[in-house]
């Protein structure tokens, strides 16, 4: 790996998504500082997950930033009263957390000014996704571009990148690339109701996808459920 002087924000949820990207930021030879947020999420071990794979993947600092989202609730990952479904839907389902991508990347873009970094790496994806609005390469586009109109790096010329290296892979490929890098997939939480163990409950919208992820990626799933399947 060669090691340069650039720095770059990643946001890391502890998930299969965010943890690919963190690897492959380093296989660039980016200096990592890793972003989590507490917002009040329902699967609380999947902070446990981002510290981990932070410190295994050679992030060189994991900042966790607390906010409580469910005092404005509209989400079941956030809203004790709303369910997390447990069978594939149509539309927007109601796992979207309202506004959540633009509260966290403004977070990691004040960071990433902060460290005087070009680049932050968020682990969106277009393809084997939820149908989440903030997921769209448009927006990420959109709000690059404000970014860069909006800070006093992007006032100077120093222009910031959004990097969305997943965007257009489907959930299989990005097993496969994940696995070339070296990331340990069973130190991962996706599950939105995982235990506080981190154990998962192989039925929710993002258990599903990444079930089928495994299975299209022709390898042994190494998720732990909460029940044998």
């Amino acid at each position: 790996m060669n090691e340069t002087n650039r720095k770059a924000v990643v946001l890391v949820s502890g998930g299969l998504d965010s943890t690919t990207v963190l690897a492959m930021a380093r296989q660039q030879g980016f200096r990592c500082f890793t972003l989590s947020f507490d917002y009040g999420q329902r699967a609380h071990a999947e902070l446990a997950a981002a510290q981990r794979c932070s410190e295994q993947l050679g992030a060189e600092q994991h900042k966790v930033v607390k906010l409580d989202l469910r005092t404005i609730g509209g989400s079941a990952l956030t809203d004790d009263s709303i369910l997390v479904p447990e069978e594939e839907t149509s539309g927007i389902p109601v796992t979207y957390v309202p506004a959540r991508n633009t509260v966290f990347l403004s977070i990691a873009l004040g960071w990433a000014e902060v460290l005087e970094a070009s680049d932050i790496f968020i682990g969106v994806n277009a393809v084997d996704y939820s149908g989440y609005p903030d997921c769209r390469p448009e927006y990420i586009q959109a709000f690059e571009n404000m970014a860069n109109l909006a800070t006093k790096a992007g006032v100077e010329g120093r222009y910031l990148r959004i990097n969305k290296p997943l965007i257009d892979l489907t959930k299989a490929e990005i097993i496969q690339l994940g696995m070339q890098a070296g990331v340990d997939y069973s130190q991962t939480v996706s599950c939105y109701q995982a235990t506080e163990a981190g154990l998962a409950c192989g039925k929710c919208d993002s258990c599903r996808l990444r079930k089928i992820g495994f299975e299209q990626a022709g390898v042994g799933d190494p998720t732990r459920y909460i029940l044998s399947k």
